[in-house]
């Protein structure tokens, strides 16, 4: 097993040396590399003035994820763990199968026409050809871009547009709980038919639920390709190279291409499965995320497999598939030593089964860790998570455009307590900093604006496809020598980091700053609530006021006026009358991404009657009906204490 020199045991060493000497510290984590040429420069600067890592050296990452493994003794071992209790299959396959079906895909793509710097849209389900053409593409060093399967036609082809893929790969319909989604080729249909940018070809994989329609001469089978194709080589790439786009949502309304670039991504990868996750190579890491997210970009395919674990793919949900054990199964079956999944998929854990019965059903000795990320861990849903598992649960948070932990307890390199309601301390190359509106530091338990001073460590988003103006704009701007998170938060004593949410959940009530996210931990520690949210709605005479979202849980009886009355107290005595907390609505469910997060955005918007976009990336834009319903019946009804 592989273990870290003692130069970087202990956190507090790594991260000094990291911070104060990154060239040396990530010059020592690129060597762990398997390189076709050494870096000639650990960090520079390219002609935009932007940090780029590794500049001079060449690779290939789908080499480094199989074919290195292949060749070092690891051909045998499972690389990937395909669980799907929607369609009742497990399927595991060695390194070398991987290896052997990329390189036979990666041949499929080649005959298309695809070579290095061509783009490739991926448009699938949870499957493992999806994670088979994300590895072809990098091993022809083309540039990925995978499209979350449950975008509409028109977020696709916005997409499809900006990206000008050569070819892209889809498949014949998704399954969810026990319904086949036969419309992803409709929706690829209509997509191509509606963008300007038209692919080549696409490659569909037909799943034996649905067989889709083919169009003559531009659809071709996936595994008809796969059967033809002769294998293909790795082809060396510049470590500044890109690897994949992954777009996320803007401001603007239009996506934002986050790129990832092969070196810094690579190193990265590779130092925090063991650093952070505390998982070493033959051990089972399960990240249960689609492919469409940045967690599936990176521990799901990449981080897993770069390091020489065994990694699942799970085609399912935390309920439902078939009930509210089905993560206990798939822990107990696969030997999983480390979890990673959002908040959101415990709270649905906790809503079905809130006294863990299912849990009793299954003996987990494999698992050491918990680890939570993509929403807010609020400490109700930390402490029943903990009691339940007994195991540590460790809260971190990061970014699409980190691509890996900007915070967390680096259990690989020093185990803290952890602190609930804090996702842990900086992470090894990331000084976290918090800063007021004019840019200066901020001392301990003040809260502000969460920065980074650059240069970012590698892995990091280099800039944005095609558009380094937006970059600048976005991200460096507001203060210069730091990336600006879009978060709020304070650091405390002890330099742990609590993220407070976005900077626009952050409300000000009479000239208080007052966090949103406080509060939250507040409302979900009552015993009747299963999820909630609070969120800041115009008030004319304090600027901004909280009101509180509430999901109960099943089989809670308690009316909204009774829960109003306790959770109003409740905050009063915690806060004081300043948070100016009086209203509570209960709702079916909240409206979120489809990765987990809370669109408290939107719902202000529609608590004050403003105008808003129905972000490309919402779950079910049905929930907000719901809400504006409540909110109006509220409004009209007895209207909002003020």
């Amino acid at each position: 097993m592989e273990t870290h020199n003692s130069s970087t045991k202990d956190y507090l060493k790594a991260y000094k040396q990291s911070i104060e000497n990154p060239e040396a510290f990530w010059g020592d984590q690129a060597a762990r590399l398997a390189w076709y040429e050494q870096p000639q420069q650990v960090l520079s600067t390219d002609e935009n003035g932007f940090y780029r890592w590794f500049k001079g050296g060449k690779l290939n990452t789908a080499y480094l994820a199989l074919d290195f493994h292949v060749e070092n003794g690891r051909a045998d071992q499972t690389a990937l763990i395909y669980d799907s209790p929607v369609t009742d299959t497990i399927k595991k396959y060695s390194y070398r199968e991987l290896r052997d079906l990329v390189a036979h895909f990666a041949g499929a793509l080649q005959g298309l026409g695809v070579e290095k710097g061509d783009t490739v849209v991926i448009y699938m389900p949870v499957i493992p050809e999806a994670v088979v053409a994300m590895l072809a593409c990098a091993r022809l060093g083309a540039i990925h871009s995978v499209v979350f399967g449950g975008f509409a036609p028109h977020e696709l082809s916005v997409r499809i547009d900006d990206a000008r893929p050569k070819v892209v790969v889809s498949a014949s319909c998704g399954i969810e709980f026990d319904r086949v989604i036969p419309s992803y080729k409709p929706l690829l249909d209509k997509a191509l038919q509606d963008s300007m940018h038209k692919p080549g070809h696409t490659v569909i994989f037909q799943r034996p639920q649905v067989a889709a329609a083919m169009q003559p001469g531009r659809d071709l089978d996936f595994a008809d390709l796969l059967q033809q194709a002769e294998p293909a080589d790795c082809v060396p790439v510049d470590a500044t190279d890109p690897l994949y786009i992954l777009y996320t949502s803007g401001t603007t309304g239009k996506p934002k291409g986050i790129v990832r670039d092969n070196g810094g991504h690579a190193v990265a990868l590779k130092y925090s499965m063991k650093a952070v996750y505390g998982v070493d190579p033959g051990e089972t890491f399960w990240a249960a995320s689609d492919v469409g997210w940045a967690v599936g970009h990176s521990y799901l395919v990449y981080g897993p497999l770069i390091h020489g674990c065994t990694t699942i793919l799970f085609e399912g949900k935390p309920v439902r598939t078939p009930d509210a054990g089905t993560f206990w199964r798939v822990i107990q079956e696969h030997h999983v030593k480390v979890l990673f999944t959002a908040p959101t998929a415990f709270r649905a854990i906790k809503k079905e089964d809130p006294e863990g019965e299912f849990k009793k059903k299954y003996d987990l000795p494999s698992l050491k860790y918990l680890f939570l990320a993509g929403e807010r861990c609020d400490v109700a849903t930390y402490y029943w998570a903990k009691d339940m598992l007994k195991v540590p649960v460790i809260d971190h948070w990061w970014q699409t455009e980190s691509g890996w932990p900007m915070v967390a307890n680096m259990v690989g390199l020093e185990e803290h307590a952890p602190k609930p309601g804090s996702a842990g301390k900086p992470v090894c190359g990331y000084d976290v900093q918090i800063l007021n509106e004019k840019g200066k530091q901020l001392i301990p338990n003040q809260e502000g604006y969460v920065a980074v001073k650059l240069p970012l460590p590698p892995g990091c988003l280099p800039t944005l496809w095609q558009d380094d103006e937006r970059f600048k704009k976005a991200y460096l701007e507001r203060y210069p020598g730091y990336y600006l998170t879009g978060d709020g938060g304070y650091i405390d004593e002890d330099n742990y980091v609590y993220i407070m949410g976005r900077i626009d959940d952050v409300i000000n009530v009479s000239g208080h700053r007052l966090s949103t996210g406080e509060m939250e931990e507040m409302v979900a520690s009552h015993k009747a609530v299963a999820e909630c949210a609070v969120v800041g709605i115009a008030d004319e005479l304090r600027g901004q006021r909280p009101i509180g979202l509430v999901v109960l849980k099943d089989g809670q009886t308690i009316s909204e006026a009774q829960l109003e009355e306790e959770l109003v107290a409740h905050i009063r005595e915690k806060i004081g009358a300043v948070a100016c907390f009086k209203n509570v609505l209960i709702v079916n469910r909240l409206p979120k991404t489809r990765s987990g997060k809370i669109l408290r955005k939107i719902m202000r918007h529609i608590a004050d009657g403003t105008p808003y976009t129905v972000p490309s990336t919402i779950d079910d834009p049905a929930i907000l009906t719901e809400i504006h319903d409540r909110l109006k019946e509220r409004k009209t009804g007895n209207a909002f204490a003020s």
